[in-house]
């Protein structure tokens, strides 16, 4: 009777540390222990930075949304740096260095991004 109760408690404790190891390689808080083995990165680090952009002219608008049909909420002039943070068709969307954010910027007149 109370080896069985010895294997109960062996289960269980091998049931806990299997589930304690999946939640650990799930969120990117496993660490490796052997030697010269990878370290884990944690989650935030894995995700790829946003491309900063480089605006190439003067006067150049940038606008509220995608498209010259939204309005114009300013203008930049070159070598004003902006976070990309998407594309769509043939505009960046992102936040300007030190100004405004959410803003929309024709491609043509970005450079490196």
């Amino acid at each position: 009777m109370r080896i069985n109760g010895v294997k109960r408690a062996l289960a269980g404790f091998a049931v806990a540390a299997a589930t304690v190891g999946a939640v650990a390689a799930t969120t990117g808080s496993a660490q490796a222990s052997a030697p010269g083995a990878a370290k884990a990165v944690p989650a935030a680090a894995q995700q790829a930075k946003a491309p900063v952009c480089v605006v190439n002219d003067n006067g150049v608008n940038f606008r509220g949304g995608p498209g010259p049909e939204y309005p114009v909420l300013g203008q930049v002039n070159r070598g004003q740096k902006m976070d990309g943070l998407g594309v769509q068709g043939v505009w960046v969307h992102g936040n300007l260095h030190g100004g405004h954010t959410g803003v929309w910027i024709h491609t043509a007149y970005l450079d490196n991004c």
